[in-house]
């Protein structure tokens, strides 16, 4: 083999190299966003597993305002405001704080 053949055929496996590298890193994104839904799909199938057990087992539950309810929802982890209604939250939402603590 001359020296011009093993170059190019070493060019070639690096820029294969290169494209395998970079669809690896595509399916690692990928796997990361399928297990971060699953975590939260989890968190939020066990909270509706204790309110389902709640009414299942007949525990009597008080009766509350809409304000006690949406506080107990944000307490869950989920949105309250009118932007992003029922979708999980990340840490404070200035939104959600105004309605519910508002006068």
């Amino acid at each position: 083999m001359e020296k011009k053949d093993i170059l190019v055929t070493l060019d070639n496996f690096s820029n294969h190299l290169i494209r395998t590298l970079n669809e690896l890193e595509s399916m690692k994104v990928a796997v990361r966003e399928s297990i971060e839904e699953n975590t939260l799909l989890r968190l939020e199938n066990e909270k509706l597993r204790e309110r389902l057990s709640q009414v299942e087992t007949g525990e009597p539950e008080k009766p509350f305002k809409q304000r006690e309810g949406l506080h107990r929802i944000y307490l869950d982890g989920f949105h309250v405001c009118t932007y992003f209604y029922g979708q999980q939250r990340e840490g404070e939402c200035a939104f959600c704080d105004e309605l519910l603590f508002r006068g």
